[in-house]
């Protein structure tokens, strides 16, 4: 599987059930094609229709030989009006078999049985339209950290109402077999059961917002720490990092959920709880955080710590690219539905690039498909070089 590739015909044929949202008056373009050489014009490098269209003047004699296009290119007219009225679920959801593709194929070549996939929330802060009343858009991902692979998203008004989309995100992506982990605002039962009924574990953080159940943990812990842990069977590891000036020590520990914790029923699958008390030296300053967790995962303090530490792909690998390499958070794109379209290109196509071991860089990568045909399609296709 890891070999397997995909052409452009297949490629073409993920949408052909999508619905044209286009009036049938006056349509030169064939759908399909447009759709094609916009994931194409943002990988080469553009962060809108008239990118796209500008990119796509600049490959005229390629894109009439790889593409349908019976009547020449389309204007960045076009591009608009097809990012505009397309429906983003469904839209996004043409792209679930080709995941499937390229999350095989990373699972073969990293030999990762239960990868860890991350889901948080990331906001394009200029994206928003005060004369219409739009707030900038905020949307909640899931990132598989070890395949570098975004997996889906769902839009949601701001920051507040993550936790109603994210069990919505959860029921989009095949999460089955997976850890799943979420920063303390989706640590909810209604999260967990979710997860749980999806056949998935999870680690999830805790904090003040969860009221008691924080507090128990913390009390827990604290009074079996202070007799060395005698009578409880807990594991723990400790891991050093050191790079720019900083060194940082991890200390994990992770043991058995007790069976007297208040409220336990009520969390589906909760098996473990955990701490995490981070170190870090810089500059001759110190500073110590310490971060609770429960879980669905039997005791395994190395999985554990591996799923904590892992948790940061998505900010680090995930986010971090789309605002330094995508200039996803200066996006001034106000259309409701074009941001979302656009903000699914974007993840998708960097996983696409991530997916393309060459040694080489995601900015030099994506510079290389805007100058070269042999390497955007490589990298389309999943070829290798």
């Amino acid at each position: 599987m890891a070999d397997r590739h995909i052409g452009l015909d297949e490629i073409a044929s993920y949408f052909d059930e999508l619905k044209d949202p286009r009036s049938p008056i006056n349509q030169k373009h064939p759908f399909v094609s447009v759709v094609v050489m916009s994931i194409m014009g943002v990988l080469a490098g553009a962060s809108g229709p008239a990118g796209i269209a500008e990119w796509a003047q600049s490959k005229k004699e390629f894109l009439l030989k790889t593409l349908d296009l019976p009547h020449g290119l389309p204007r960045k007219d076009v591009f608009r009006r097809v990012l505009c009225l397309l429906n983003p679920a469904a839209f996004q959801a043409c792209f679930v078999e080709w995941l499937g593709s390229l999350r095989d194929a990373a699972a073969a070549a990293t030999g990762v049985t239960q990868p860890v996939m991350p889901v948080d929330g990331k906001c394009n802060r200029r994206s928003h339209d005060r004369a219409r009343g739009l707030g900038a858009l905020h949307s909640v991902s899931i990132w598989a950290s070890e395949f570098g692979l975004s997996l889906g998203q769902v839009a949601c008004a701001e920051k507040s109402n993550e936790i109603t989309a994210i069990p919505e995100l959860l029921k989009l992506v095949d999460i089955q077999g997976a850890i799943i982990t979420i920063d303390a605002m989706g640590t909810q039962k209604a999260i967990a059961e979710v997860i749980i009924e999806r056949k998935a574990d999870f680690v999830l953080a805790l904090k003040g917002n969860q009221g008691n159940l924080h507090d128990e943990v913390i009390d827990y812990m604290d009074r079996h720490e202070d007799n060395g842990f005698a009578d409880i069977t807990v594991r723990s590891h400790t891991t050093m990092e050191k790079g720019h000036g900083r060194e940082e020590i991890r200390s994990y520990f992770h043991m058995a959920v007790p069976r007297d914790l208040k409220g336990l029923e009520d969390w589906p699958g909760l098996r473990s709880i955990g701490k995490v008390v981070s170190i870090c030296k810089r500059d001759g300053n110190e500073t110590i955080e310490t971060r609770y967790y429960i879980s669905s995962l039997a005791v395994g303090v190395k999985r554990f710590a591996h799923a904590v530490r892992s948790h940061w792909g998505i900010e680090n690998s995930c986010h971090w690219s789309l605002d330094m390499t995508f200039r996803e958070d200066e996006s001034r794109i106000r259309d409701k539905h074009m941001r979302e379209n656009m903000a699914w290109l974007n993840r998708f196509t960097l996983s696409l690039l991530k997916q393309h071991k060459n040694g080489k860089s995601l900015v030099m990568n994506r510079r290389r498909c805007g100058w070269n045909d042999e390497t955007l399609l490589q990298i389309l296709t999943g070829a290798k070089t």
